[in-house]
């Protein structure tokens, strides 16, 4: 989908050197932005005629579904394609091409930006060697999103650091097909950054991990079966029908009409749940950190932003960092604000929001920050692993393969193959991968 902003030529005024006055032509700088169709990038394009009107930069879009987005800005960047000036991507991407010199730096940032201000785990997930490659638009972990005035017709408190174990009994207990309510409601759908992230963090909340310290893959163990026949059996019995095929925006859509009892994902989708506009339960959301398993110290939530970068094969950098000022710095959170309510502000991303006394105020604020500090990118497992990340190994391969193994996953979801084939087949996928790639 493409959403255009033209701004036209107008004439301007230049003061020559030689102190004569000369006429020129003010020639309309285009830049394109790639980006995810998630709700706060849609938000943001509404406001772009104002940046427009304050620069002269015209803005293009380029709005694509989540695995669509990957796929597309990956190609563009790794042929020097040009297509983009603006990308939309993330911490597994951004510190990879960064080292590898297919970002601009971001070290032309005005001071009036406040670098500093960048709360710690998202200017660190968005650098390499203490360089900043992209700007983090919003910043999120995940945590549980749930109905509590179904939670209260069971019978049943919501603990605010849960188990699976409790999850799934509140599950059982808020399930009522009859009136088309799932007991809950989790990503399934194929993709790394989608099911694929959902499953991996599971997993490290029951003790799994992707690779041992050798490098070798993980998904003959125990632990894994454990997470992956956990999470089966709990969709299969109190999920939607087709949950292989729900992502961020289905479940979104799902718990936003009604249908879940309980929903684990994004922290940034706290906004749209709660805003009366959108959502039919907006009264009667409650929240909790993203469970763990019993007896294992992990919870089951990510560190993630939706972040700005600029490609190196740009012809608009100057203007691309204009943008990338106004759409990730203070002025645009108050902008928001000012029209839309602080609960609709891009959340996770300053240190000077969770100070604001305005924004304190917001219902789920102040778990959104307990969610982002709780997770550890350095220490993402029980066990030791060589990489970095928590819903991603920090290694190029990565992308590929889980994308594979998240399809395996998702067809076990389906019915199409067991558990045990899944994971057989996961096996061997992600050996044979890093064995190609020289790492065994």
């Amino acid at each position: 989908m493409f959403s255009k902003t033209v701004l036209r030529a107008t004439s301007a005024i230049a003061i020559c050197a030689a102190g004569t006055t000369a006429f020129a032509d003010s020639h309309a700088t285009t830049i394109t932005i790639a980006t995810v169709n998630n709700g706060d990038m849609i938000r943001m394009q509404g406001y772009t005629d104002q940046f427009t009107e304050e620069t002269g930069i015209a803005v293009e879009w380029v709005t694509l579904e989540e695995n669509v987005l990957r796929q597309r800005v990956t190609t563009d960047i790794t042929t020097n394609g040009g297509q983009f000036d603006i990308m939309t991507i993330g911490m597994y991407e951004t510190p990879i091409w960064g080292a590898n010199g297919w970002l601009v730096p971001l070290d032309g940032l005005s001071a009036e930006y406040n670098v500093d201000d960048l709360l710690p785990a998202m200017r660190d997930g968005l650098s390499h060697d203490g360089t900043l490659y992209a700007a983090p638009f919003y910043g999120e972990s995940s945590m549980i999103m749930y109905r509590t005035d179904l939670m209260e017709a069971a019978g049943l408190e919501m603990p605010a650091d849960p188990t699976w174990q409790f999850i799934r009994e509140a599950a059982a207990a808020m399930d009522d097909p009859e009136n088309d309510i799932n007991g809950i409601c989790l990503r399934g759908k194929p993709g790394w950054g989608e099911g694929g992230a959902f499953i991996t963090v599971t997993g490290n909340s029951f003790g799994a991990r992707w690779f041992d310290e050798e490098w070798n893959a993980q998904f003959d163990q125990p632990e894994w079966a454990d997470a992956l026949n956990f999470y089966v059996n709990l969709m299969n019995d109190y999920g939607p029908d087709g949950y292989e095929n729900n992502g961020f925006n289905e479940n979104l859509s799902l718990f936003q009409q009604g249908l879940c009892g309980m929903w684990i994902d994004a922290t940034v989708a706290a906004s749209f749940v709660t805003n009366p506009n959108d959502s039919e339960v907006a009264d009667s959301v409650g929240f909790a950190l993203a469970p763990n398993s019993e007896g294992v110290d992990r919870r089951s939530n990510w560190l993630w932003a939706w972040a700005l970068a600029i490609p190196a094969g740009t012809q608009q950098a100057d203007a691309a960092l204009q943008f990338i000022e106004w759409a990730t710095g203070t002025g645009y959170i108050e902008l928001v604000a000012e029209n839309e309510g602080w609960a609709n502000v891009p959340p996770g991303a300053r240190t000077s929001l969770y100070e604001n006394p305005n924004y304190q105020e917001v219902p789920f604020a102040q778990m959104t920050l307990d969610s982002i500090l709780a997770a550890d990118p350095n220490n993402p497992t029980v066990d030791p692993v060589p990489y970095v990340g928590i819903q991603f190994a920090a290694i190029p391969e990565f992308a590929g393969i889980a994308t594979e193994v998240s399809q395996e996953f998702a067809s076990a979801y389906a019915g199409q193959q067991s558990v045990e084939e899944a994971l057989a087949n996961a096996q061997a996928i992600t050996n044979e991968a890093m064995e190609a790639a020289g790492y065994r």
